[in-house]
């Protein structure tokens, strides 16, 4: 197959980009992910910070309140990230390699975002 007609990150990543502060409570993150049926958001405090809905899950499992628990309390960081000319089959094996289900997508600055389910999506 020609390199060309491989698909890039580009074309499946998840825009606009979600974001939430460091500082809002996981409530509020999880009501965001629902609202639009998403599963993770970039954290604007700090760098290459996430929260998943795995982080607020584990967060509740705990016994944790979701008002008190902040987002910059249980959200993953220093994530891998990719550049939108990735290809596909690059990024399912940076998540395998890494262990992890979502990816930010990085063009000079948080453009996008790419999950397990856009890469299975995508290459199935």
């Amino acid at each position: 197959m020609d390199l060309h007609d491989r698909t890039r990150v580009s074309e499946v990543m998840s825009t606009p980009l979600e974001t939430i502060g460091g500082d809002e409570p996981i409530r509020e993150a999880a009501r965001r992910m629902s609202e639009r049926d998403i599963s993770a958001l970039v954290v604007t405090a700090g760098s290459g910070c996430i929260v998943t809905q795995s982080d607020i899950i584990a967060a509740v499992a705990e016994g944790r309140d979701t008002e008190e628990t902040l987002v910059s309390d249980v959200m993953t960081e220093d994530v891998e990230t990719v550049t939108p000319d990735l290809l596909m089959e690059e990024v399912a094996a940076m998540m395998t390699m890494y262990g992890v289900k979502h990816l930010p997508v990085v063009d000079d600055d948080y453009v996008g975002m790419i999950s397990s389910t856009d890469v299975t999506a995508q290459l199935s």
